[in-house]
């Protein structure tokens, strides 16, 4: 072996700095600064993961946060200087309380208007609402609005003297829907609607909407609920009106307490029209009834906790209400309920449930032959009147499925 390739051999082996030399500390120096400059990227690189996480999570709160308010609605109050009800009494200030889900687009053409129920709040609809549901929040803006005498929007327990109690006007359907018409057009500037979808004294403002703005609205649904209140629907309302006033309590609406009495006796009258004949019959209240729970102790439970923190004045305003209701007597038709029907150019999905009892649908189907853009489809449910809110999780699938299509068919 050559002595050059011996001393390449040699050199293999040996250091490549001698410690405590000119070269090793330079080396050493080099290395230091490399330790360094991966040491300030690591920070770098921590700092921005901190950083990004942190604008990452406050982003997902915020998105949290949107959808949770579009999911439970945002609440909003309207007020109305002077309001003139049909029976001619001026309130000095209408109160009309709503619930807004969702977004309204720049166009203002993704409105779904939610009228309310008996002694309803806004949330009432909620079975409806949703990504999976009829109406997606995500796509549209919801309106639900609340019924003068639900105890939020104005009404007897509410409104101070001269109107306070037994002394507050009596409001119709056309009244909450002139106060609507005002609320959307003059606060939310929206001037037509995607559509209107109504339950029971909803389904009735539906109605009403239909033949008082026959263009406001593309398309209208109305489930359990009718474009007017026979008279076996007024003496049904009339047997819980006496069964409540009978209380001495009540005191002819000046009470200085609730008539707890004449509540419960008005909760129970209701009960009994509540359900069908063969829902009782069947004992489809054990249907996700607790643990123990017997007929007795669920039907005392309806008695003594069937509207919580109801004020009396305010269950009997929403019953005068609902007697009154009547398409007919709208200005310009006389009184003739036929005549109203037959104006209404709207395309109308009416669903009334097979059994209820509240709203016939006998009624139902001599309206709708009255009707000339409408589709008729009852709703097969034992569940009587609530079937039409989804009271049972067959009626929720039914409604979602064909509320859903109807509504998505805008023209």
């Amino acid at each position: 072996m050559s002595a050059s390739r011996n001393g390449d051999a040699r050199r293999g082996d040996l250091p490549s700095a001698i410690p405590g030399s000119a070269k090793s500390k330079t080396s050493e120096r080099r290395r230091e600064l490399q330790r360094k400059a991966v040491g300030d990227k690591m920070k770098k690189l921590v700092l921005l993961l901190v950083i990004s996480q942190t604008v990452f999570t406050r982003q997902l709160f915020a998105q949290e946060a949107v959808e949770s308010k579009a999911d439970k609605g945002e609440r909003h109050e309207f007020v109305i200087a002077n309001f003139k009800t049909e029976s001619g009494v001026v309130l000095p200030q209408a109160r009309v309380v709503y619930g807004t889900y969702g977004k309204l687009n720049a166009a203002k053409d993704n409105v779904v208007l939610l009228p309310s129920h008996y002694m309803a709040n806004f949330h009432g609809y909620e079975w409806l609402i949703g990504a999976d549901k009829a109406l997606d929040p995500a796509k549209l803006f919801l309106v639900a609005t609340e019924l003068f005498g639900n105890g939020n929007s104005s009404s007897p327990s509410n409104t101070p003297e001269p109107f306070h109690g037994p002394r507050f006007p009596v409001t119709t359907i056309r009244d909450n829907v002139e106060a609507v018409h005002r609320l959307l057009t003059e606060e939310l500037k929206i001037t037509h609607l995607w559509a209107i979808v109504g339950f029971s004294m909803g389904a009735q403002q539906a109605f009403q909407w239909a033949v008082s703005y026959p263009a406001f609205a593309d398309r209208i649904v109305a489930t359990s609920g009718t474009a007017k209140t026979y008279g076996h629907g007024t003496v049904r309302l009339e047997s819980e009106i006496t069964a409540l006033t009978t209380d001495p309590v009540f005191a002819n609406g000046d009470y200085k307490e609730q008539p707890k009495k004449g509540i419960e006796a008005f909760a129970i009258v209701w009960t009994a029209w509540l359900f069908s004949q063969e829902w009782w019959r069947k004992e489809m209240w054990r249907e996700g009834a607790k643990p123990g729970t017997t007929f007795e102790s669920f039907v005392n439970d309806l008695k003594t906790d069937f509207i919580p923190g109801a004020d009396a004045n305010n269950l009997i305003l929403q019953m005068r209400t609902w007697e009154k209701h009547d398409v007919g007597t709208t200005p310009g038709f006389g009184g003739d309920v036929e005549k109203a029907l037959g104006s209404i150019k709207a395309p109308f999905l009416y669903m009334p449930s097979e059994t209820d009892l509240y709203f016939p649908v006998g009624d139902a189907k001599y309206e709708a032959g009255l009707m000339k853009t409408v589709t008729l489809m009852p709703i097969p449910s034992l569940w009587g009147h609530p079937a039409g809110a989804a009271a049972d999780p067959a009626d929720a699938k039914f409604l979602n499925e064909n509320i859903g299509k109807f509504i998505a068919a805008k023209n």
